[in-house]
């Protein structure tokens, strides 16, 4: 059954700022003579994996990254034919299909190695493999004592083409930290023994704030995520534009006396007569309840402080004296430029990443409209 009733919420993704923040770091790659891959891993970052993709595209991205092959094969299906990547799987997934569908595959390991192997076999064509190297992160990627025998094999391997040696960056968005010249040159290592065993791969390390501050990193290919839906990675400003708003509006308008409290625990006491505005927009929104009583909203050319607990299904706005029109806009994130509050604003009352915000701000009554370039 289709949904035809206007939104309690909505988030509005301008796929004009996507194209924008891409074209800004594909100019700073290509000044290094590197390509840009732009990752759209979950979901686009909560904005929606193919319309921007298309918008990192029409901004200059000529390679798209997946966290998943479904989420590749994804993309695929909706009829986009860059050059794909995905680099996560659980051991029971079927490499074939992203083969024939002309999808790079990571492998870390020997037994990766094998089943990328086999899958190639069945697909009938050779598999495009990215060898990550752990240079320090400790997550996915060969340890350097398992590098020499993995490069080796892989470059024996009829049924696998070695497109790239790549890796990621723990700490990047701490310009000036240890750790980043550390992995760069565990990275350079990893590389050369790669080129001893008679590869000759394209070399991948920058993320986003690396892309932003190391030019020496970029090597090849930079893999911005983060940046290109508009948030900062690093502490120097940047001209990104955040393309996520969350906005909701008012249903209802109520006057209390002082000494009233609001919501649930009774956490929030009127100190004086106000206004008091009901908006259909709570945790199961995507609202923190960790923001009861720390937040605000823009309501009507202002921020407005919320009273109260952030409720599953709503929240109350305390307006004073102004009384807003019923239906009226609120907006409880946005890109800041009006003043209203930011995802990177939230991430840091309540001690997260503004990652987290976005990434979690699709859900199933929540509806996404798109605007800008490319926009439907």
């Amino acid at each position: 059954m289709t949904d035809n009733h206007p939104p309690r919420a909505e988030i509005v993704i301008d796929l004009g700022a996507i194209r924008h923040n891409l074209g800004l770091l594909a100019a700073r790659a290509a000044a290094s003579g590197a390509e840009t891959m732009a990752v759209v891993k979950a979901d686009g970052y909560g904005h929606g994996a193919v319309p921007a993709a298309r918008a990192a595209m029409s901004g200059g991205a000529t390679w798209l990254g997946a966290c998943s092959l479904g989420e590749a094969l994804a993309l695929r299906e909706a009829g986009i034919d860059a050059r794909l990547f995905s680099w996560l799987d659980t051991p029971d997934v079927d490499f074939a299909p992203g083969i024939a569908h002309d999808v790079d595959l990571s492998v870390s390991s020997l037994t990766e190695l094998e089943r990328v192997a086999d899958a190639a076999g069945r697909a009938g064509k050779p598999a495009r493999v990215h060898l990550k190297i752990d240079t320090g992160l400790a997550r996915n990627g060969c340890p350097a004592y398992a590098w020499p025998d993995l490069v080796k094999r892989a470059a024996a391997e009829p049924g696998v083409d070695v497109v790239a040696v790549w890796s990621h960056l723990a700490c990047a968005d701490e310009p000036g930290h240890p750790s980043v010249d550390r992995q760069a040159e565990r990275f350079a290592d990893a590389y050369a023994l790669a080129r001893d065993a008679g590869l000759e791969p394209l070399r991948h390390l920058a993320n986003s704030a690396a892309t932003l501050t190391r030019p020496d990193l970029h090597f090849d290919l930079v893999r911005p995520g983060i940046a290109m839906y508009g948030l900062n990675p690093v502490p120097q400003p940047e001209p990104l534009r955040p393309a996520m708003t969350l906005r909701s509006s008012v249903v209802l308008t109520k006057r209390i006396e002082a000494g009233e409290s609001v919501s649930y625990g009774h956490t929030w006491t009127a100190e004086r007569d106000t206004t008091l505005a009901l908006v259909p927009a709570g945790y199961a929104d995507g609202v923190p309840r960790t923001l009861s009583g720390r937040m605000s909203v823009w309501l009507d050319g202002a921020r407005r402080p919320i009273a109260g607990r952030v409720c599953m299904d709503q929240l109350v706005v305390d307006c004073g004296d102004h009384e807003p029109e019923l239906g009226a806009e609120v907006v409880l994130f946005g890109s800041g430029e009006r003043g209203e509050p930011t995802a990177t604003e939230w991430a840091d009352v309540i001690g997260t990443i503004d990652y987290e915000i976005v990434t979690g701000m699709y859900r199933p009554r929540v509806r996404r409209r798109y605007v800008g370039e490319d926009g439907r």
